[in-house]
């Protein structure tokens, strides 16, 4: 079995082209943007059609109008919004309620299939405004929330999802973990977030309760303000996902996640903000929780958080945030009862790659996994865990090893997945091309 050493070798000889949240407060004000020069996409210049309250109709979103969400718009009733390949949806201006937030109620549906030449892109409306002078910011789109029929382990069954006013319309959970929601394909999702409330914010793509039958591939959530992905409850299995540079947790699971995700990248920049909690950092790769502590302080609500997690590639950064002085701050926080199956995965450039964070590794699994980290590897109870390579690297020369390209010169040109294990592998499609973005 090869050290993630020898992998990162491998990857860079092989390039391919390419409540959750515990911060203090809304850093974006003062994100540092990526790009010297920020280019409008070329739907700026199309007409745009205002959206705001209930969607109870069967409605479609064509590409040949930018569609602007003002306030919460949620659909329901048995409704299905249709959202055409190559559509463009930003947020109007916030005032003083979540803005530009698209919500799939459980009695609703979506049908968002983009392609790979022509994703459907949730962006800042400086990115739209035909001025080239503007930039986006985390918030400046609200992000996007399913919610459905699956089983969750909060008390009752039936929960109030983060972020959004206390109405039945925003509650998800029940007993169908065959329940579908529909088709969320080929999307992009950039500078989402919305902060209600301190420990209650508005997430990239949040699914709370969303059950197998309900498709979702091929996600990006960039530069959000929150986590970039947020499971609460169900059984959905994504595949295809990237999670880029968002302020906490890349991917968040939480009360009796069971679903599968196959082939998924969570990228840190060190450019991007990042939660604090008590003065450090609480941004992490990946954080799992089986439950908050008012709803059972023992953690042992049923059925436990599990996800499994094939081929991930979970990158850090030991550079400090622009707007906060702080790095990131575990791989993967394992707490609060969570349990997991990780295969064919990469944990890298993180001060701690894993941890189980108060709770028992007895029921996770391992196989083929490599983690790798700048001062100890991970931080696990006695004992041997088979399937897991553990290394560290602790000078200067190794930190190109463990991050080799993105807060590099260069970069993100250079931007190369391919390894042994991980989210790209040589028996994998190229699954990132043409849709994703890396540059903003």
């Amino acid at each position: 079995m090869k050290n993630l050493k020898t992998l990162c070798a491998v990857v860079l000889l092989a390039a391919i082209t390419a409540t959750s949240c515990k911060k203090d407060g809304d850093n974006s004000a003062n994100f540092a943007n990526r790009s010297t020069a920020a280019a409008d996409y070329s739907a700026s210049t199309l007409p745009v059609t205002a959206v705001s309250g209930d969607i109870t109709t069967n409605t479609t979103w064509d590409a040949d109008h930018v569609w602007e969400i003002s306030g919460i718009v949620t659909v329901r009733n048995g409704a299905t919004l249709t959202i055409a390949p190559g559509t463009y949806i930003k947020s109007s201006v916030n005032t003083s309620a979540a803005n530009g937030v698209l919500v799939i109620g459980k009695d609703g549906n979506i049908n968002a299939t983009g392609t790979a030449a022509n994703p459907i892109v949730f962006t800042s409306r400086n990115l739209l405004d035909n001025n080239a002078a503007t930039v986006g910011k985390p918030g400046e789109f609200g992000g996007v929330i399913i919610l459905g029929n699956a089983v969750i382990n909060a008390p009752g069954g039936s929960k109030l999802i983060e972020g959004l006013p206390n109405e039945s319309k925003y509650f998800y959970g029940g007993n169908n973990n065959a329940d579908n929601r529909g088709t969320f394909q080929y999307v992009r999702i950039e500078y989402a977030g919305y902060v209600l409330a301190e420990n209650i914010e508005v997430n990239g793509l949040t699914l709370g309760a969303v059950g197998s039958g309900t498709t979702v591939d091929h996600v990006q959530v960039s530069y959000g303000l929150d986590d970039g992905f947020e499971f609460f409850g169900g059984t959905v299995s994504p595949s295809y996902l990237v999670a880029l540079g968002n302020d906490d947790d890349q991917f968040d699971f939480d009360n009796g996640f069971t679903g599968t995700i196959s082939f998924a990248i969570a990228l840190a920049d060190g450019n991007s903000t990042h939660s604090v909690s008590g003065g450090v950092s609480d941004s992490n790769g990946i954080e799992s929780d089986n439950n908050a502590p008012a709803e059972d302080a023992t953690f042992g609500l049923l059925p436990k958080t599990h996800p499994t997690l094939n081929n991930f590639s979970v990158i850090g950064t030991r550079t400090a945030s622009v707007a906060t002085g702080l790095g990131y701050r575990y791989g993967y926080r394992n707490r609060r009862g969570s349990e997991v199956t990780l295969n064919n995965s990469i944990i890298t450039g993180f001060n701690t790659a894993f941890i189980f964070d108060g709770t028992t590794p007895a029921l996770s699994s391992f196989t083929n996994d490599a983690v790798n980290s700048f001062v100890s590897p991970a931080v696990l109870p006695a004992g041997t865990y088979a399937g897991i390579t553990q290394t560290s690297s602790a000078t200067a020369n190794n930190l190109t090893m463990v991050q080799p390209w993105f807060n590099l010169a260069g970069a993100p040109a250079n931007l190369n997945f391919l390894g042994a294990r991980g989210a790209v592998t040589s028996t994998s499609t190229n699954w990132i091309a043409s849709w994703t973005k890396f540059a903003y």
